[in-house]
């Protein structure tokens, strides 16, 4: 063989050994989906995402702080895991926890002390991995992140479902042309008919990531930190995740791989947890909190709520949470004895949440929450939360252990967003994060939530369902924030399909609003967490529905967009075999309530396909329990 083909052969018989050592492959327990992960010429880690080898995620970055490039690829490591949990509440009764998992472990090839690893993990729902920073065998080394280096380049043509804040609108924008960063979670819509979506999980003690388009480098979606992060080594980031899906509806089904992202629960007792229904006193007096828990009691209500003004003006450092000082602007003349409510209520199987803006749990945690136990509250809404900061993340999420240690729940309100703390911490029941009934959003975005925001986790929406006369100014020309934009219909559906285990019903009314409409027995039967949830049908912005299970009962709610719309619904959800009967609430002009939502009862089962149409801005609640053999 002459000797420069031999060197040849040689050459490409030694590089290729040499190039395999510097990439890597995780698959998917299904084989569907695979993680690739390489280091290119310079040492900068890089990874790709398929599905079904279509591309998902084309060749990014990864990376975080200084730690960017001169890596060595000194090993990987590769396990499998297959476990099913129960929560403490949830969507689901159970969870399967199944994913193979490799841990690359990373060294500096100028400074062997400085070790970065790349845990990785492969759910048939989606793929994460996060940065870990183990301890030095010498003892622990400080490490600094300012920025994360991680990008998320797609398939040209992709299309993201964009809003810059919690509590703001979407709109369905090309990967160019952002105004702003974007929120997590972030769906996004590929040419190739798929769907994905970039999710945060296990941001407990870090700096909120939102998503910003990269100036540099076309349809590419990179990590925008709020701020510098320090720490002692052993350390690890929060997850990164990217979703796939087939159908939207199935991203949502597929949620509870953001839990599975995070430590189990870490509380040993949990039966004091309970979520339930909860509706708010807005009188501020003795009068009217008697009538709302007698109210709660009838309407199979759990809890009822004093919102902000029951310690005096909340936005003001001097403001004491401890003392009961009625705000003058909210009530004038209250009456308002609130350890004697809250026995009134406890005797009356109903317990009670109090608001507490942040200033006031800032300045008085540590003296509240043993004050609030021995008045016998059940837990606190915070209000206001700074959000975002390194500082202020670790604050928020260490206040919600300490109200755990005093039995107390959480319902978080303004612009904060779950990543799955509640699993270790199930005393945070839900969180708002969300544009909900407070903006009165029209019936196009509520059919976005679901696809979007929901992914997260819980959202404190606020279901509305009356409109008083003096809330209806918006129909006479005259600006009012508080007038509904949907059917009385599309709320009762929604109480279903927004999932919060701390549900508020009839946000902007009072028990004197409510005339016994029939249809109402679907609040008073429904459940705010599951044994099981299926999305039935549904496309981003258009439509919905959503079965849940609780027991042996179903409940199936279904809204359209601003548009009138016509679906078939299936039921083979149901059992085999079993017979049920179907309440149906649906909106119908020709019903002479208030509400206009008739009711009508039919035998169903799985063979069942239900005839549906809807009214624009409308929507239909269902009802489902099994008939006596």
């Amino acid at each position: 063989m002459p000797r420069i083909l031999f060197v040849f052969f040689y050459f490409i018989i030694c590089i290729q050994p040499l190039a395999a050592q510097q990439s890597r492959e995780l698959t998917s327990p299904d084989g569907q989906l695979t993680f690739s992960f390489s280091l290119s010429k310079d040492g900068v880690p890089r990874y790709a995402i398929s599905y079904k080898k279509n591309p998902i995620v084309i060749s990014s970055s990864l990376g975080s702080g200084d730690w960017e490039k001169d890596f060595v690829l000194s090993g990987a490591d590769v396990s499998k895991h297959d476990t099913v949990w129960k929560p403490v509440y949830g969507e689901r009764s159970q969870i399967r926890d199944h994913y193979e998992e490799m841990t690359i472990t990373l060294l500096r090839s100028n400074n062997e002390k400085q070790k970065m690893q790349l845990q990785v993990r492969a759910y048939n729902e989606g793929i994460a991995f996060r940065y870990y920073f183990p301890e030095h065998p010498q003892g622990g080394i400080d490490v600094s992140i300012q920025k994360e280096l991680t990008d998320f380049t797609m398939p040209e043509g992709t299309k993201a479902w964009f809003t810059n804040r919690a509590q703001a609108k979407y709109s369905l924008l090309p990967l160019s042309g952002w105004t702003d960063e974007s929120e997590r979670p972030l769906v996004l819509q590929l040419p190739n008919k798929l769907y994905a979506c970039l999710a945060e999980a296990g941001m407990v003690n870090y700096s909120r990531t939102k998503f910003a388009l990269n100036p540099k480098k076309a349809n590419t979606i990179s990590c925008s930190m709020y701020d510098r992060v320090d720490f002692f080594t052993p350390f690890a980031t929060p997850w990164r995740v990217v979703m796939v899906a087939e159908r939207p509806g199935q991203l949502l089904e597929n949620n509870d791989l953001i839990l599975n992202l995070n430590p189990p629960c870490e509380i040993a007792n949990t039966s004091w947890i309970q979520p339930g229904k909860v509706m708010r006193e807005m009188s501020l007096s003795m009068k009217g909190a008697r009538e709302l828990v007698d109210f709660a009691v009838k309407r199979h209500l759990q809890y009822i709520h004093f919102d902000a003004g029951w310690y005096g003006y909340e936005y003001v450092v001097g403001s004491d949470a401890t003392k009961v000082n009625v705000d003058p602007r909210r009530n004038p003349n209250s009456d308002l004895n609130l350890q004697e409510v809250i026995r009134y209520a406890n005797e009356k199987g109903i317990g009670v949440f109090l608001y507490v803006n942040q200033r006031a749990l800032y300045n008085q945690l540590d003296e509240i929450l043993p004050l609030f136990k021995k008045w016998g509250v059940r837990g606190i809404k915070f209000g206001f939360v700074e959000v975002g900061s390194y500082r202020w993340t670790a604050w928020l999420h260490d206040a919600v252990k300490k109200c755990a240690e005093y039995k107390l729940m959480v319902d978080i309100h303004d612009e904060y967003r779950p990543t799955g703390f509640s699993r270790t911490y199930p005393n945070l029941l839900t969180q708002e994060g969300v544009y909900g009934n407070e903006e009165m959003p029209d019936a196009t975005h509520n059919t976005t939530l679901p696809f979007t925001r929901f992914i997260a986790g819980a959202a404190d929406y606020t279901i509305c369902y009356y409109q008083r006369p003096e809330l209806k100014a918006s129909l006479r020309g005259i600006k009012s924030p508080h007038s509904l934009k949907t059917t009385s219909g599309h709320q009762l559906a929604l109480s279903m399909i927004y999932y919060s285990p701390l549900q508020f019903l009839y946000w902007y009314d009072k028990p004197s609003d409510v005339q016994d409409e029939p249809e109402l027995e679907f609040f008073d039967k429904i459940s705010t967490v599951w044994d099981d949830t299926k999305v039935l049908d549904g496309e981003i912005a258009q439509y919905i529905t959503i079965a849940r299970r609780k027991g042996e009962e179903w409940f199936v709610g279904t809204i359209t967009n601003n548009e009138a719309r016509e679906l078939k619904i299936s039921f083979s959800f149901l059992p085999q075999g079993k017979k049920f009967e179907a309440s149906i609430y649906a909106d119908d002009p020709m019903v002479n309530t208030r509400t206009k939502v008739a009711i009508r009862r039919i035998k169903v089962d799985a063979s069942t396909v239900l005839d549906t149409r809807l009214l624009p801005s409308g929507g239909q609640a269902i009802w489902i329990k099994p008939l006596p053999k």
